[in-house]
């Protein structure tokens, strides 16, 4: 649903197009908050999509702002069997990518507390203009609402502890992009949680042997993979840093003589 790399120029360039630097000397738009007017990313242009190689199976289309009715989420324990595995704290920083219309947007601003944020990211409008609504009416100030690109979610530097992914990675057209640019976001020891389930990807799920190879391929590193439901799993990894992250070109040749598959696609 739907679907981030900068030294004192890069700075110097956030306070000229209206951002603050934070105490870590991350730039991020001042007005990104529940009171904003307008919505933008919050970190500029990392790699280009054009730097790495498609993935080498469908890419499911983005049909709806949220997997499905809240109330029927809530009662299977959807949001707190997420929150327990990914040890998700009060103080954290994390980021929803393809956040939709805010099931989980809302539900984290309590869990994080007046001292951690919660980035709502999106690449949809329609979907960060419902976003942004409900986060004003709820009142709630810890949440920062991103505008993201297919490829790059545009977060801060340095600037997340925990990025999740629900229901959306088969959805991602620019898997390694997108996987490269948010280690760019990711703190030192930061972790990638992705819910999603064990269908091809056309059928909106991802085999979970192809999302450990794609994700592999950017120097993600598995940490635990919890089958929650039937067919339904939550696979968490740990984000590489800037050394052990491969170049783009790196990840271009690897893929080119091992492609990652879906079982069957031979």
């Amino acid at each position: 649903m739907i679907r981030a790399t900068w030294p004192l120029l890069m700075v110097a360039a956030a306070f000229a197009c209206g951002a603050a630097v934070d105490r870590g000397g991350n730039a991020t738009p001042a007005v990104l908050n529940a009171a904003q007017d307008t919505i933008g990313p919050a970190a500029p242009p990392g790699a280009p999509a054009s730097a790495f190689p498609s993935p080498m199976r469908p890419v499911a289309d983005i049909v709806a702002p949220r997997w499905s009715a809240e109330d029927d989420r809530d009662d299977v324990g959807e949001f707190k069997r997420v929150v327990q595995l990914a040890k998700l704290r009060r103080g954290q920083r994390v980021a929803d990518i393809g956040a939709g219309d805010g099931y989980y947007v809302t539900r984290l601003s309590p869990v994080v507390g007046g001292s951690g944020t919660v980035f709502g990211q999106d690449i949809v409008p329609d979907y960060l203009t419902i976003l942004q609504r409900r986060v004003r009416r709820e009142g709630l100030r810890n949440v920062q609402v991103v505008r993201g690109e297919s490829h790059d979610p545009r977060l801060p530097a340095a600037g997340v502890d925990v990025a999740i992914m629900i229901h959306m990675y088969h959805e991602i057209d620019q898997p390694f992009a997108l996987l490269w640019n948010l280690a760019t976001a990711m703190r030192p020891g930061g972790r990638l949680v992705i819910l999603d389930l064990e269908r091809p990807t056309f059928g909106h799920g991802t085999p979970p042997v192809l999302l450990r190879c794609e994700l592999a391929a950017v120097g993600y590193t598995q940490l635990s993979f919890t089958e929650t439901a039937p067919s339904e799993y939550v696979a968490i990894f740990a984000a590489p840093d800037s050394v052990s992250r491969p170049s783009p070109a790196a990840i271009s040749t690897a893929l080119r003589a091992a492609p990652c598959r879906a079982p069957g696609d031979g």
